[in-house]
């Protein structure tokens, strides 16, 4: 009636596990050197060229953002978008004192933050002493505002911004 099942003659025995086990860990080992490998040739790792001349870069940096606090200058910007997708910009400079600062170079970037293709450059021109204002063409959407405030060669004020036209 029913049939008779004979008993397999698979056995599990120490010799099979350790080749199972050996098996295991060498697959490990193998993917972990291809990983290994691919890492290396893809990535040496190195962020700059000389570590050296980027922490120097990095000192004056962080000099000049300590020499532009205490200048305690009050910057104000105003930034607007005409109907016809031009932004018009409009910096002013006061020192400490609330007197304004004058005799400068003010250098305005609006800087696209996925596309350095679609960046703009705001020529601004000195309308009055402290008043700075300039206009270019910007799509809708998020960007940094960049301003750089220079005398004779000498950066005195940086910042950055974010900012949505709409």
């Amino acid at each position: 009636m029913f049939p008779v099942m004979r008993r397999s003659e698979f056995r599990l025995t120490g010799r099979i596990v350790f080749v199972c086990l050996v098996l295991f860990f060498a697959t490990i080992a193998a993917v972990n050197a291809i990983m290994i490998r691919a890492a290396t040739v893809t990535f040496g790792g190195v962020e700059t060229a000389n570590a050296y001349q980027a922490g120097l870069a990095f000192n004056r940096a962080h000099a000049a953002a300590i020499a532009q606090d205490g200048r305690h200058w009050n910057v104000a910007v105003y930034l607007t978008r005409g109907a016809d997708g031009t932004a018009t910009l409009v910096v002013s400079l006061h020192d400490g004192a609330g007197t304004p600062v004058s005799g400068v170079a003010v250098d305005a970037r609006l800087a696209h933050p996925a596309d350095a293709r679609r960046d703009q450059v705001i020529a601004l021109r000195e309308l009055k002493p402290g008043s700075f204002a300039g206009s270019a063409g910007a799509a809708r959407g998020q960007w940094d505002l960049l301003l750089d405030v220079s005398r004779a060669g000498e950066e005195l004020f940086r910042s950055k911004s974010r900012l949505v036209l709409y």
